[in-house]
């Protein structure tokens, strides 16, 4: 996908209206302080995790978040989309889709052995979505938070 870029410092003003919008959309009540100090590490390099920016690098139309971690069940290197948006107004358009395509052949081909996601149990429209992506639920699973 050409219009999947990976973000850098440089990235922080076109992302920050695109995280406001999808946390006001989700409910999340983060003020721009909060999703600052959350983007920057980020954004400068920290190893945890990296935000790919959708559509036009400098008009993006989305974006989607991927942090790493460590599972034995799958045997190594894994990933969990943490955030994925899209404007609504492009929604509809394929464009989440083959984001998510070419992330996961690029995780993949990077060494990630799994890439989870996140959705809520009601929303069977965004099931519909992850499963034409070839995501599967884990009807074992139940996913838990903690908050520090």
């Amino acid at each position: 996908m050409k219009s999947l870029h990976l973000a850098g410092p440089d990235d922080l003003a076109r992302l920050m209206p695109l995280v406001a919008a999808f946390h006001a959309e989700q409910g999340y009540g983060t003020d721009a302080q909060h999703v600052q100090a959350a983007l920057v590490p980020i954004l400068e390099g920290q190893p945890h995790g990296a935000i790919w920016l959708i559509g036009p690098r400098k008009s993006p139309v989305g974006y989607v978040v991927v942090s790493f971690g460590w599972s034995i069940e799958f045997g190594g290197l894994d990933a969990r989309v943490d955030e994925l948006y899209i404007r609504p107004a492009v929604r509809r358009r394929g464009m989440g889709g083959e984001a998510l395509h070419a992330l996961s052949n690029g995780l993949r081909d990077s060494g990630v052995a799994a890439l989870h996601l996140e959705i809520d149990r009601d929303d069977e429209r965004l099931q519909g979505f992850y499963r034409r992506a070839r995501f599967k639920p884990r009807e074992r699973s139940v996913a838990m938070t903690r908050v520090f």
